[in-house]
Parts: structure tokens; C-alpha cells; sequence
């Protein structure tokens, strides 16, 4: 959740992500709220696993997601240096469909709910609000922002549960 040691503070706190961000190979910037490349998205193509990488601007990996093969319930990992970071999966005894826990490896859980796939939702630790994810204000079609709320989170693993959720509640929904 808290920066990486020596990872550079992000200029801005919003960033825009394109829709469909699991294109077999597609590559594309996410940008900042002043249009700046943020982080580049790689997907990686002839996998057989939905796998994709996000980079820092110098081309850099910063997280890698992946979807979890052989699971009983649909489950993505985050990775960064290609070591676990993050497990997310659909809320067990949720009476909201669309609420998500994010388990990071060293023990810490946020909560994702509300309409994901609306792109409407939140990401929080312990109630306190992390990220907001929103289509609210933006007039670019399939395109949703990230705002990162809490100055010491991490914008690209909050980036990166945001794709997540999406993607497991469109899989859940039958959207392949």
C-alpha cells in the first residue's frame, strides 16, 4: 500500500485507464491528469494466462498481474519483482455482488466495493478511503480515472486492483 523505498513520489494523483486493458498484446499509456505518460501497460501476447505488465515511464516493470490458473474461484495475482504482492478475489460471504478483498502478502486487506462495472467504486484500508475509481467527470469514452486519495499509497498496485476487480467482475458476468 505505502510507496516502495526509493520509488519517486508521482507528480499528480489521478490517472486515466483506458477500458479494455486486457487486449492480447496491446501496449498504451495511462496518463496523468495533465496528459504526461504515467505508466505503460505491455500486454504480453502468446500467453496462456491473461498476463500483462505495468512499467514506469523509463520502461521499467513496477507490477505484473496475473490471472490465477487452476483456482475454485476466479483469482488474480499482482506481482512486483517478480515476487506475490497482492491476491484478489470476490468477497466470500459478501451480500454485495460487487465486493472485492485485496490480500496483500504481508498480511494487510483492503475492501473494493461498489459498482464496479460501472467503474464507479472505491478502495479502502480499514474504512479509510485509499483510491476512488470513477467515469463520473471524464468526457473520453472507455476510459475511467484512478484517483489516489491517501498521499503515501501506491498508485501503480492501486492501478493495478482497479484493473483487477474490473476484470474479475466481467469474467463473473460471463464478458470475455
Amino acid at each position: 500500500m505505502l510507496q516502495s523505498p526509493g520509488e519517486p513520489a508521482p507528480h499528480s494523483r489521478k490517472y486515466l485507464v483506458r477500458d479494455r486493458i486486457f487486449g492480447i498484446g496491446d501496449d498504451y499509456w495511462i496518463e496523468d491528469e495533465h496528459g504526461r505518460h504515467a505508466f505503460l501497460v505491455d500486454g504480453k501476447a502468446l500467453r496462456l494466462r491473461e498476463t500483462f505488465e505495468l512499467k514506469d515511464p523509463e520502461r521499467r516493470v513496477l507490477i505484473t498481474i496475473r490471472k490465477k490458473m487452476l483456482s475454485l474461484r476466479d483469482t488474480m495475482t499482482i506481482e512486483r519483482d517478480d515476487q506475490p504482492l497482492a491476491t484478489i478475489k470476490r468477497k466470500r460471504l459478501s451480500l454485495l455482488r460487487n465486493h472485492y478483498r485485496v490480500e496483500l502478502v504481508d498480511g494487510t486487506e483492503l475492501d473494493v466495493s461498489g459498482k464496479i462495472l460501472d467503474r464507479e467504486f472505491a478502495v479502502e484500508y480499514e474504512g479509510e478511503l485509499l483510491a476512488d475509481i470513477s467515469r463520473r467527470w471524464l468526457t473520453v469514452r472507455d476510459t475511467y480515472a484512478v484517483s489516489v486519495v491517501r498521499e503515501d499509497a501506491d498508485p501503480a498496485l492501486l492501478i493495478a486492483v482497479a484493473v483487477c476487480v474490473i476484470r474479475l467482475a466481467e469474467r463473473e458476468r460471463g464478458e470475455d
